[in-house]
C-alpha cells in the first residue's frame, strides 16, 4: 500500500507563488492545496485538516496574522509564514501569533522545501522521545507520545515548537540552556533566524502555563546566559 502523502495549504494571493511553491512542494512528494485569501484560507484548513500550512503575511481582508491567531486557537496545525517584512519584529510578531516558522520573500523554493520538512520532523517528535515517554516535574505532565501537556491537571495547547521547547527543558530540570543550543536542538543546524525567535516562544510557552502574576515560576531566565526549567 502506498504511503499517503502529507497534506500542505499554501495560503498565498500571489497566483505566481503559488505555482512556483505548488510546483516544487509535489515534487518532494506532497500533496498541495491553495486558497487566496485569509477567509478562503480558513474555510480550507477546517476542510482539509492539512498537516502544514504556508501562511503569506500580507492577504486581502483577513491578513496572515488574524489567521494565524485563529489556527492557533482551533489547531495545532504547524505554520510557516511567508513575509515581504524585513524589519525582524515583524517576524517576531508572527512567531508571537503562533507560526512555527518563517521565510522572507523573495524566497528560494528550494529552502521552504526544507523549512517545510524540518517543521513537519519536528511536528512529528524526531529526536524527542530518547528517556521516559511521560515525565512529570513541578506539577507540568508531558506525555511525549501522546503530544499532550497539563499544568496542575490543566490541558496546556502548544505549538509543535513550544512543546519541543518545553520537552528538551523538562528532560534535563535545573540545566541552563543558552538560546543557540535550544535554537540547535529544536529547529536545527541550519536554522537562519534570531535567537530573539527563542524568546518568543519561551514568552509563548509562559503566557500559556504560568499563572497570572508573581513573575515566571517555572521556566526561569538566566541573565546573559539562557533559561532553565526550575524543579
Amino acid at each position: 500500500m502506498a504511503a499517503t502523502k502529507r497534506r500542505i495549504l499554501v495560503i498565498e494571493d500571489d497566483p505566481k507563488t503559488v505555482e512556483l511553491v505548488t510546483l516544487y512542494l509535489e515534487r518532494d512528494g506532497y500533496e498541495v492545496h491553495s486558497a487566496k485569501d485569509g477567509l478562503e484560507g480558513l474555510k480550507r484548513a477546517r476542510e482539509l485538516v492539512p498537516d502544514l500550512v504556508v501562511l503569506d503575511l500580507m492577504l486581502p481582508g483577513l491578513d496572515g496574522l488574524s489567521v494565524c491567531r485563529i489556527l492557533r486557537e482551533e489547531s495545532g496545525v504547524p505554520v510557516i509564514m511567508l513575509t515581504a517584512r524585513t524589519m525582524e519584529q515583524d517576524k517576531l510578531e508572527g512567531l508571537g501569533m503562533g507560526a512555527d516558522d518563517y521565510v522572507t520573500k523573495p524566497f528560494s523554493p528550494r529552502e521552504l522545501v526544507a523549512r517545510v520538512r524540518v517543521v513537519l520532523r519536528r511536528a512529528a517528535g524526531d529526536g524527542i522521545y530518547s528517556g521516559p515517554s511521560v515525565v512529570e516535574r513541578s506539577g507540568v505532565k508531558v506525555d511525549f507520545l501522546r503530544h499532550e501537556v497539563t499544568v496542575e491537571g490543566r490541558p496546556v495547547h502548544l505549538t509543535p515548537t513550544e512543546f519541543h521547547i518545553l520537552g528538551a527543558l523538562i528532560r534535563e530540570p535545573g540545566r541552563v540552556f543558552s538560546r543557540s543550543h535550544l535554537i540547535e536542538k529544536v529547529m536545527g543546524y541550519d536554522f537562519e533566524g534570531s535567537e530573539r525567535t527563542v524568546d518568543v516562544h519561551i514568552l509563548n510557552l509562559r503566557r500559556k502555563m504560568e499563572p497570572n502574576g508573581g513573575g515566571p515560576r517555572l521556566i526561569r531566565s538566566v541573565y546573559g546566559v539562557g533559561y532553565r526549567f526550575e524543579a
